[in-house]
């Protein structure tokens, strides 16, 4: 009995208010502190990020999330206008791209044949054209980049933020220029950065990704299929361009559209098949006009879709949320569970111990006992592999968790059965309230207008009168 461990609480929660034996309320958050007459988009933001920062980061740093996944959230991610990440290998258009979706190019592009982007690139609006470099666009609150410190100083000496005044899609997106894909080995040791774990990262708060392919290059390398295979879990997000579609024949052109499909198949597992904007996206004239009507219906679209971000985001703020929400319950019944696996009664010591509970087949039986006991699918949980691979990479040692108290789950599951229908349906009602606000003052102005038009007549017949009796006299 003396040697047996008791479940606790995670050391880092201790009176956590997911845990009713410590403390009641369970999954009740309170949301007192948060003004009713907000916006829609920044009662959303507020009111996740009382949840995320009351309920949900102290968990988070007991398990050691952010060095699992991705860095735990600030307050300026709920509250950021949607980004749109732009990203492809070099030379495809990326940045004549944004430049034709601002109507201007931005400070710092430049445009050429060879690799030119190399570097992260945050465009904002801002009321004059600067450029802010990213050691010190990362300490500003009000901007959604506090997060990019975890990934180290190589990165932040290639990150900077650029203001753009008068380009409106500015006004409700931030879009973010990547550089593009490189082969071999710069990939991986010339960046001095994870790019895959960036473009993770920046994938997991996005709303819109925006993967494009030259029509002349459809080859998808070893690096373009590692940064594509980043974005797992966000293909729904995802929208790919076929650019310089203009400098091909119709029959040329079906048959690179059908290669582009093929190729992605083979790398994006998903049964549907992915939204591909086909044409010619800069200022410059079609090259090949026998596409033309398609080209020009095309662009339409894609900019009709960018375009629809700022109605859908707080929506999609609270899928990502829930979606976080459950990726962090999972994570923590795993390190809870492999916690239980430790014991002192073994002469092996503690890392011998984690070295035998980590084996890849070892955890494998672990997932599918925790998938059935907790009625989970196995799509949820990670992959054995690496699960051990970052462990190891990382030196975590897992006995040093706390286990979790057992109503945890039970809680976790009320916050996401009550909670977010909740604010769901409150997000409704401040729609509706918006909707009826803005249909008064429709009303008012067209019976004002009404009204000025009834008194122009009569101003005018006055007018006349007075003319014909000073013509009589």
């Amino acid at each position: 009995a003396r040697v047996r461990s008791r479940p606790l609480t995670p050391k880092y929660c201790r009176g956590f208010g997911w845990f009713p034996i410590s403390m009641p309320g369970g999954s009740k958050v309170d949301l007192r502190g948060i003004d009713e007459n907000l916006e829609p988009r920044e009662f959303v933001g507020q009111t996740l990020s009382q949840i995320y920062f009351s309920k949900v980061l102290a968990l988070e740093k007991a398990y050691q999330y952010d060095k699992f996944y991705t860095p735990s959230w600030t307050r300026a991610d709920f509250c950021c206008k949607p980004i749109v990440l732009v990203l492809g290998q070099y030379s495809v258009g990326k940045t004549s791209f944004i430049h034709h979706l601002l109507g201007r190019p931005y400070p710092g592009a430049h445009v050429s044949p060879e690799p030119t982007t190399d570097k992260f690139v945050a465009i904002m609006e801002g009321t004059l054209e600067k450029t802010i470099p990213g050691n010190a666009a990362v300490m500003q609150e009000d901007k959604p980049f506090e997060t990019l410190k975890t990934y180290g100083s190589q990165l932040l000496n290639r990150f900077e933020c650029v203001e753009v005044p008068e380009a409106p899609l500015l006004e409700n997106l931030i879009i973010i220029d990547s550089p593009g894909v490189l082969s071999g080995e710069k990939q991986r040791v010339e960046r001095g950065y994870d790019f895959s774990g960036l473009v993770s990262h920046w994938a997991e708060r996005s709303e819109r990704i925006l993967l494009l392919f030259d029509a002349h290059k459809l080859d998808i390398s070893d690096e373009l299929k590692e940064a594509i295979q980043a974005l797992n879990g966000n293909e729904d997000k995802i929208r790919c361009i076929l650019n310089k579609a203009d400098r091909v024949g119709s029959q040329e052109l079906m048959r690179v559209y059908g290669a582009l499909l093929w190729s992605l198949g083979k790398v994006v597992k998903t049964p549907e098949v992915m939204r591909i904007f086909v044409g010619s996206f800069w200022e410059q004239p079609y090259v090949k006009e026998d596409n033309k009507s398609l080209f020009d219906a095309e662009r339409q679209s894609l900019l009709k879709d960018i375009e629809s971000l700022p109605a859908n985001s707080t929506i999609r703020k609270i899928n990502e949320f829930a979606k976080r929400l459950r990726h962090v319950k999972v994570h923590s019944i795993i390190c809870s569970a492999l916690k239980k696996k430790f014991t002192m009664l073994s002469l092996k010591s503690k890392q011998a111990q984690q070295d035998e509970i980590l084996r890849p087949s070892n955890l494998d039986k672990v997932f599918r006992t925790l998938a059935k006991q907790h009625a989970m699918h196995m799509g949820d949980f990670p992959d054995a592999d690496n699960f051990s691979e970052t462990v190891d990479a990382l030196d975590i040692k897992i006995w040093e968790f706390d286990r979790l108290a057992g109503s945890y789950v039970e809680t976790m599951d009320q916050l996401l059965s009550d909670e977010m229908p909740l604010l769901f349906s409150k997000l409704g009602e401040k729609r509706e309230k918006s909707a009826l606000a803005a249909e008064t003052v429709a009303v008012t102005a067209a019976k004002g207008a009404t009204a000025t038009q009834q008194q122009q007549p009569d101003r005018t017949k006055h007018d006349e009168t007075k003319h014909d009796d000073t013509k009589n006299s």
